[in-house]
Order: structure tokens, then sequence, then C-alpha cells
């Protein structure tokens, strides 16, 4: 069972009963480690256990280290596990899949010589989509993501949050049953994230799918997510899983409300002695 505020600790890996037994994502006794020569094997994530439901907003939070972006690559297949598996529609994951899973990085990654709209077509000209209706989709993305007027600009005549609404588009017009986020929102201040935040979840209500965000941030986590999975270190271990039962409709005020403050202290409870020992280990 989940977790929510004041309920008793639960083992993450067991899904709620309630869950219907339909599952975008599967992650099965995912195991990742390396071999150093100077320092042997070093295990990264140890035995990840996880169903994503359609249609779900999960939020991926731990200290550094815990293996977050590690785990983000093995489900986009970009990296392979060490032991356990990842299924996508009950299909295995060995490899990129572009038709069904979406990535969007850090950086924007845009392409400063191609304008707002060709970068965003990139992904539906490497799949092969005729050139008429990669223009209806790309017009479609850059609508949803408020962007409609810019079509025609370059990256540099964006702003940072524009630039990685951009980036969104690009991964919304794949159309993917599975978009992953790896700290989209990380280099923009902390009052924009929290807006860009309540935009990606409204958006995420009209255009459905599953989305998946790792971020460092508590108050993003609890702002956009349906559940949060808090990650321990050293091993990657999922600690708990907390349902955030705010309502599907989210906006970035509500982060001083009672409920969502209790949600947050509940996540740093859990998370403090992990993030506390890798500042002092940084």
């Amino acid at each position: 069972m989940a977790k929510t505020a004041g309920s008793a600790r639960p083992d993450p890996t067991v899904e709620s009963d309630s869950m219907p037994e339909e599952s975008v994502l599967e992650i099965r006794d995912v195991s990742k480690s390396y071999f150093s020569a100077s320092n042997g094997e070093l295990n990264i994530l140890d035995t990840i256990n996880l169903l994503v439901r359609p249609n779900e907003f999960i939020s991926i939070v731990g200290a550094s280290g815990c293996g977050k972006t590690t785990l983000m690559k093995i489900m986009a297949g970009l990296l392979k596990a060490t032991q356990g598996q990842v299924l996508i529609d009950g299909s295995p994951v060995s490899g990129p899949r572009p038709s069904e899973t979406a990535v969007v990085f850090q950086e924007d990654a845009l392409l400063p010589w191609f304008k707002v709209k060709d970068n965003v077509a990139i992904g539906l000209a490497a799949q092969g989509v005729r050139k008429a209706e990669q223009r209806d989709r790309v017009k479609s993305s850059l609508a949803t993501v408020g962007l409609a007027d810019h079509a025609d600009a370059y990256p540099h005549q964006l702003s940072g949050g524009m630039r990685q609404r951009a980036a969104l588009a690009r991964g919304l017009v794949l159309e993917p049953r599975l978009l992953l986020l790896d700290e989209p929102f990380a280099a923009l201040d902390e009052q924009t994230r929290n807006l860009m935040g309540a935009e990606l979840r409204a958006m995420h209500q009209r255009v459905g799918g599953a989305m998946i965000m790792i971020t460092h941030s508590l108050t993003e986590a609890v702002l956009l997510s349906d559940r949060v999975v808090a990650m321990s270190a050293k091993p990657g271990q999922i600690r708990t899983i907390v349902d955030v039962p705010l309502g599907q409709e989210r906006e970035a005020s509500m982060v001083d409300r009672t409920d969502f403050v209790e949600l947050r202290h509940l996540l740093w409870s859990e998370l403090q002695e992990d993030w506390l020992r890798s500042m002092s280990t940084s």
C-alpha cells in the first residue's frame, strides 16, 4: 500500500490492491552494477520494482548518487540492467523505443541553427512521418506548450523557460505512451519552475500518457505527481512510495497549503539522512 501523510510505512515493492492490472511500464527486480579496477564491483541499483499506470504522473526523488538517472536510462532503453527487466505494455525493453517512449533531458539540447518548429519535428522526421502530418502535429504540440507564436523563432531568441517548453513539445509531438523527464526545470529559478511545473501538470491532464520525472525538488514532486517514489542511496533502492491526494487540478499557489506542506515534510523525513550524507561527501 502506498504511503500517505500519517500512514504506516509500506513495503515499497507491493502495489495497492486497488491498482488496475493494466500498466504502461513495469520494472521487475532491476539491479545495475559497474566494475571498477580501483573499487571492484559498484552497485548502483538494487532490486527495483515499480508499476506505472496509464496516464499516471510519477516523480522520483532521492539524494545525489542514488541512481535516479541510471534508472531512467534503463527505462528508456539507453542502458541495460545487470539483472531484471523493464517492460512497456508487457513487452521487454531491449533498446530505445521512440515510437512509445520519449525523453526530455535537463538541458534542452535544441539545435541552434534550426527554428523551433524544425527542432520539434526532428523525431517525426526520423520516424518517416509524412511532411503534411509533421506540420499538423508540430503545430498542435507547440500550441499545447504555449509556443504557437514562436514556431519560426530560433532557440537563442527564446527565454530559458520557453526553450524548455520547446523541448517538451519535441517529446509530446511523438505522442508517446511514456514520457520520461530528467530534471527538466533544474536550470530555472524556483518561481519559474513552480509555474512551469503547474503548466506541465495541466498539460498532462490534457494530452494524457504516463509521465515519469526525476527531480531534486520535493516541492516540485508533490506539486506535479500522483505518486512520489523516494529512493535511498548506495545502492539505490525504493525506500517508500507516497500517494499525493491533492486532486487533479494543481496550481503553484497551493505550495503553502497545510496538506501540501505535510506531504513535503513526509518525504523530507524519509530522505534527509541520505541527503545530508551526500552533502557531506560531495
